[in-house]
C-alpha cells in the first residue's frame, strides 16, 4: 500500500487579511450566503480568479490558436450558469464573485423556496434532506449546473413542511414604540417629583435642629 496523497489547497488566502474594507465585504457576503467560514468564500474567489486568468491568456493569443480553447472555456461557464449563450471572453472578465455564489447548492435551495432561510438551507443539505435527480448531495458549496437546477428537491420524495415565517414583533399596547420615546419617558420620570420626598427632607432638617439645640 502506497503513501496517501497529500491534499492540495483549493483556495488562496488574500494577501491582506486584516484589510477593513475586505473584512466588511466578507461579513456582508457571509450573512447573505450563509458561509460556515471564510474559506468557502476564498474557494469561490480562487475559481473565479483562474477563469479570468484563462480568459486573459486567450485574449493574448492569435485568433486561429484560441478558437477551440475559447469555446471550451465559454461552454464550461455556460454549463455552470455563469454566462449566457451569446457571451464572449470579455464577459468572463466582468464576472463577480456574487455570480458564482448564486450557483451554490445552498443558495439555489433557498431561492427555490425549499427552506425559509439561507441557514436552514445549509442545515437541510448537511443533514441529507436535499437531492439532485434523486441523488443525495450533502455539500452546501456544490456548484449546480443549469441542467440540474430543475431536478433539485427533497431526498426520497419526502416533503418537509416548513413553518410559516413569523411577522416582526410589535410593541404591546401602551409600550413606547421607539427608543427615543422610551428615552423621553425616562427623562420625564426623572424630572417628576417623588411623592413624600420633600416632607421627608423637612423632617430630617427639624430633627437635626432639635439635636443641635439639645447640645
Amino acid at each position: 500500500m502506497g503513501d496517501p496523497k497529500k491534499t492540495k489547497k483549493h483556495f488562496e488566502r488574500p494577501l491582506k487579511i486584516w484589510n477593513k474594507a475586505s473584512i466588511e465585504k466578507e461579513k456582508d457576503l457571509r450573512n447573505t450566503y450563509g458561509f460556515k467560514n471564510k474559506r468557502e468564500l476564498w474557494k469561490a474567489e480562487t475559481i473565479l480568479k483562474k477563469k479570468r486568468k484563462s480568459a486573459r491568456q486567450l485574449l493574448a493569443m492569435p485568433l486561429e490558436k484560441r478558437i477551440r480553447k475559447e469555446r471550451e472555456l465559454l461552454d464550461s461557464l455556460i454549463k455552470m450558469g455563469l454566462l449566457g449563450e451569446k457571451a464572449g471572453l470579455d464577459d468572463v472578465l466582468t464576472l463577480s464573485v456574487e455570480t458564482l455564489l448564486e450557483r451554490r447548492l445552498q443558495t439555489v435551495v433557498w431561492r427555490k423556496g425549499l427552506a425559509n432561510s439561507i441557514k436552514q438551507a445549509r442545515q437541510f443539505i448537511v443533514h441529507g434532506h436535499i437531492a439532485i435527480a434523486g441523488k443525495r448531495v450533502t455539500s452546501p458549496g456544490y456548484s449546480v449546473p443549469t441542467e440540474s437546477e430543475k431536478k433539485i428537491g427533497y431526498y426520497a420524495g419526502r416533503k418537509l413542511e416548513l413553518q410559516p415565517k413569523l411577522p416582526p414583533k410589535k410593541h404591546g399596547k401602551g409600550a413606547p414604540a421607539t427608543a427615543a420615546a422610551q428615552a423621553s419617558g425616562d427623562a420625564a420620570a426623572a424630572e417628576a417629583p417623588v411623592e413624600g420626598l420633600e416632607e421627608a427632607a423637612d423632617e430630617a432638617e427639624e430633627t437635626a435642629g432639635e439635636k443641635g439645640g439639645a447640645e
